[in-house]
């Protein structure tokens, strides 16, 4: 899991990339939302990406353009469908790499 910085507490705040395309990622949207972390990703990338307040949910991202293309394949149900399998291998690696699975410390060894 990604860490951040909690903004209330200053404490570690532990999150997935694939939260930013959930309607419930994020704690339904109770948690801090981090949206905006993989969209300025996936914009250094060289795509353009699209986001909205799903209410009062989660901040989701609705569309990923490169050259114009949307990414997001027709027929997608955006902030219920499994990101991993509807988005091209291209940009899951892109965020495995940007936002890795697992904690640093996590060495899959028992301590």
């Amino acid at each position: 899991m990604t860490t951040s910085t909690c903004e209330n507490c200053g404490r570690p705040y532990h999150w997935e990339w694939k939260d930013a395309f959930d309607k419930f990622g994020f704690g339904d949207g109770d948690g801090q939302i981090e949206t905006w972390r993989v969209r300025s990703v996936l914009e250094c990338a060289g795509y353009s990406a699209e986001e909205v307040t799903w209410g009062l949910h989660n901040t989701i991202i609705v569309s990923i353009k490169k050259d114009g293309i949307e990414q997001i394949p027709e027929g997608t149900i955006i902030g219920y469908d499994e990101p991993r399998e509807y988005l091209p291998r291209k940009i899951v690696r892109l965020l495995d790499r940007e936002f890795p699975a697992k904690r640093p410390s996590d060495s899959g060894r028992p301590s």
